[in-house]
């Protein structure tokens, strides 16, 4: 079952998404220096805020505070905004705030399942998924980041009256096309049969498979900055292949028909640092017989696997702040 459909069907929206790491998903964007990495942490009240920590782990910071939940985080490109996803006025909505979490301000008022937001290249759209079509399916939109209006649907079910998951929208670095997660078959139980890396121009036209092999794929597909390549969950690994869907291999865990979680842990998540050297994903596994879900971060040939910040358990996917002139810290 995807991680976001046993949320729902489990015990709630709040510990739906922190089971299923909302976040970005999120085009990693080109900086001068590899910036801060933000990701949502569980409490012990059951309640989730976005962090955000320095790439050795250290600094960490709690940008959001209140109860609910805090969620999806996606820096902007130029590294001074954060998307994230919030349950703090009724319905999970998309959010925003500064880098440094002042400002905070609700961008959507859907009152609709509203998740995973990620900034257009140039700041002025945000794509993201949403429960708000009649028919019930998750479909792709995106709206003005500066005032949640001008709504505009991208995505379809392949047939009239059908249902389908199209999901966990990533910007091209040049915004030209978006990546995402798309199935349209289904078992008795409503598990997804058939989820894979899909890509579409911004307008959504032409919107075709890049991934047809049998793991299902879940979040987040993420691109290199350069926009050459596309790292993705693939069964409890993380793969890379080129950005036409050529030269797909993995990086991380157990084989691609190796049950989930395996040995080294179920990982996904995956985004790029700006500099495109590592990747920052979530593995979630069992340590001391505890449910642990913690932030990885690995070179982008996948050596050097390591836990982020120590201590922590249950995180959320990350987003790798790109950092320039003007982007702050």
């Amino acid at each position: 079952m995807s991680r976001k459909r046993l949320f729902v069907l489990s015990v709630g929206l709040a510990a739906t998404l922190i089971a299923t790491s909302l976040a970005p998903v999120l085009a990693s964007y080109p900086g001068a220096e590899n910036g801060r990495i933000a990701f949502g942490v569980r409490a012990a009240d059951g309640s989730a805020n976005i962090f955000s920590a320095l790439p050795d782990g250290t600094g960490l910071r709690q940008l959001t505070t209140g109860s609910g939940n805090h969620l999806c985080a996606a820096y902007s490109a130029d590294g001074q905004q954060i998307a994230y996803c919030s349950d703090a006025s009724g319905s999970f909505e998309i959010w925003a705030m500064k880098q440094n979490g002042t400002k905070r301000h609700q961008v959507t008022h859907l009152n609709a399942f509203s998740t995973f937001p990620d900034f257009s290249p140039n700041g002025s759209k945000i794509a993201f998924t949403s429960l708000f079509d009649a028919e019930g399916s998750d479909e792709i939109y995106v709206v003005n980041a500066s005032n949640g209006l001008g709504l505009t649907k991208l995505t379809d079910c392949p047939g009239v009256g059908t249902f389908c998951i199209n999901d966990f929208p990533a910007w091209s670095p040049n915004g030209r096309q978006i990546a995402y997660i798309h199935a349209e078959r289904f078992d008795g139980d409503g598990n997804a049969l058939d989820e894979q890396v899909w890509v579409m121009d911004a307008d959504g036209g032409h919107n075709h498979a890049l991934t047809t092999d049998a793991p299902p794929k879940d979040q987040v597909p993420d691109w290199s900055p350069d926009g050459s390549k596309i790292a993705y969950a693939s069964g409890p690994s993380i793969w890379v292949m080129n950005a036409n869907g050529t030269n797909q291999h993995q990086l991380t865990g157990c084989g691609p028909l190796d049950p989930s979680p395996c040995a080294t842990g179920d990982d996904f998540g995956p985004a790029w640092s700006p500099d495109g050297t590592k990747i920052a994903f979530l593995r979630a596994f069992q340590e001391l017989g505890i449910n642990s879900r913690p932030v990885f971060v690995m070179n982008a040939d996948g050596s050097n696997q390591h836990q982020l910040v120590a201590g922590l358990r249950l995180d959320a996917v990350p987003s790798w702040q790109a950092r320039g002139v003007g982007s702050g810290n």
